[in-house]
């Protein structure tokens, strides 16, 4: 059984090139992704290399607070 707090957790990416730049002028929002991490195996803020719709290209998305 497991004690204390679940392992795995819901973690939330978001784009770090449109974070940076204060959204971009023609996107409306900035990309997100909700993803899962193993809390034990990944204890720092992830970072993933996903396609962002509004920059139009693979940028860097990390995780941000809920």
């Amino acid at each position: 059984m497991a004690k204390g707090k679940d392992v795995r957790v819901i973690v939330i990416l978001e784009c770090t090139g449109c974070a940076r730049n204060d959204v971009n002028k023609e996107s409306p929002s900035i990309s997100r992704y909700i993803t899962q991490k193993n809390r034990h195996n990944t204890p720092g803020r992830l970072e993933l290399r996903k396609f962002c719709r509004y920059c139009h290209k693979h940028t860097i998305h990390g995780e941000i607070k809920k």
